[in-house]
């Protein structure tokens, strides 16, 4: 399968505007010791979790407030100097990067919970606080936030991306869970779309246009999500399969029968051994699902039951419970860390990472075609997936010092991604378009669509200083 037209992004397109030193000095009159331009900060803040590389910002604000941010945005606004938006720094896909220059926002001191609506399953945060940071806050309320990447990362990053993870095939992604926004504008104004109603027909829905955009149509400032009632009850499960393919057919089996799972990983032989030399475990190395069931204790174990029915049509064996929160934890921080498991197992190396999502029914043939591409490539690489919405990873393991072993990666990515469009999927998931996947964007939305969203762009940040070079060019 040819790799689509307009997609070669081996490296960031480097453009670098100027950074006058009078807006730095303004910055440091105004912020103090909360601007940096030490180099070991700027490194640390011009760099992401993928694999793409460019300079560093010029500076580093760090936003205590709404007021810091908007301060920030207005001087950047009259230099012309573009503005980065900053948390976990968990992004793959070169979000963080400072292609055209510019400063970065750090948000992490923007870390509290500003209001818990128990009554309403509601909770407004600032944008630096992590989901791990939210759930421990909101515990004895008896309501948790089941967003969750993989990652610990920041509730405004997992906005702006986006974000979805294990748990979206039951509770959705931030697409469904994020009700409202506190967001400063390319000139400095605060602006606050959506409301906590569970509803609303009141004009465009900005909320959800700022959610996706990735830092180029604002800075996230405040976020309101949805909460859920904890589980009176949770099961997981591991369970082996003689292939991929039997494992895959399982899951399209329990979704089309309206199962309503609330966790479904895939992980394949080599990362499940991986996995075991990582976290000290002993799981067969075979291909895997991981699955977690909640609800009533009769409805968990309804689902579980016919999971494993299921599961033995296709071959699969050694159905495991976990059943304490102590095996549970155990079972998905092993999960959680797949991608560390994996870079290890090759000293040196880089992932290239990527991830596709096709309908459920379709999942088989994207999947399977692109194992066999890899396999046949003879690069090592890693495979998990949250296959229960049709959603797959795979991560090429490179050595950084070989040119070729980046363009195969880059291939197998392409092929990938062309493979999914053409079945009816889309180029990202999960992970955004950054800088990596700009060219995927427009094979898969076309140049109309693009040039809608360019011209949303153009309208709302005219002299383009909001994390410029990233979904598309201008």
């Amino acid at each position: 399968m040819n790799a689509p037209a307009q997609a070669s992004h081996l490296l960031p397109t480097i453009a670098l505007r100027p950074v006058p030193q009078a807006f730095l000095d303004a910055l440091q009159q105004r912020f103090g010791a909360q601007c940096s331009t030490a180099l070991a900060v700027r490194e640390q803040h011009g760099r992401d979790e993928g694999s793409l590389q460019a300079p560093p910002p010029s500076a580093v604000i760090f936003a205590e407030s709404t007021q810091d941010v908007q301060d920030a945005v207005r001087l950047a606004a009259q230099h012309d100097v573009p503005v980065i938006p900053y948390a976990a720094g968990s992004s793959l896909e070169g979000h963080l990067l400072a292609v055209q220059g510019g400063i970065s926002i750090d948000v992490n001191r923007m870390n509290q919970v500003l209001s818990i609506n128990a009554e309403d399953l509601t909770v407004t945060v600032q944008p630096g606080i992590t989901r791990k940071q939210l759930n421990d806050a909101v515990k004895d309320t008896g309501l948790f936030f089941p967003i969750d990447p993989g990652a610990d990362a920041s509730m405004g990053g997992m906005a702006a991306t986006r974000a979805s993870g294990t748990n979206a095939v039951r509770y959705g992604t931030m697409r469904e869970n994020v009700l409202a926004l506190e967001v400063v504008t390319a000139s400095g104004e605060a602006i606050r779309t959506g409301t906590r109603a569970k509803k609303s027909s009141a004009g465009y829905d900005l909320t959800r246009l700022i959610v996706g955009s990735e830092g180029t149509l604002g800075v996230i400032t405040e976020v309101t999500v949805r909460l859920y009632p904890l589980p009176e009850a949770v099961s997981a499960a591991v369970c082996s399969f003689p292939s991929i393919a039997a494992a895959v057919h399982t899951v399209i089996q329990t979704i089309q029968m309206g199962v309503p799972i609330a966790r479904c990983e895939l992980i394949d032989a080599h990362t499940v051994r991986m996995v075991n030399q990582h976290s000290k475990l002993g799981l067969r190395e075979e291909p895997m699902l991981l699955m977690e069931f909640h609800g009533s204790p009769a409805s968990v174990q309804e689902q579980a039951e016919t999971v494993q029915e299921l599961a033995k049509e296709q071959g699969g064996n050694a159905f495991e419970w976990a059943s304490t929160p102590e095996e549970r934890t155990r079972l998905w921080a092993a999960r959680h860390n797949a991608y560390f498991a994996a870079v290890q197992s090759r000293p040196g190396c880089r992932a290239i990472s990527t991830d596709t999502c096709v309908p459920i029914s379709r999942l088989a043939d994207c999947l399977l075609d692109s194992i066999a591409e890899a396999d046949a490539s003879g690069l090592p690489y890693f495979l998990v997936g949250h296959v229960g919405d049709g959603n797959f990873h795979f991560g090429y393991l490179i050595d950084p010092d070989l040119p070729e072993e980046r363009t195969a990666a880059e291939q197998l990515n392409h092929q990938l991604v062309a493979r999914a469009l053409a079945l009816g999927g889309t180029c990202t998931g999960e992970h955004g378009v950054g800088i990596h996947k700009m060219g995927f964007l427009l094979d898969e939305a076309g140049q109309g669509t693009v040039d809608m969203m360019r011209a949303i762009k153009q309208a709302l940040d005219p002299k383009n200083i909001l994390n410029p070079g990233k979904i598309f060019a201008l």
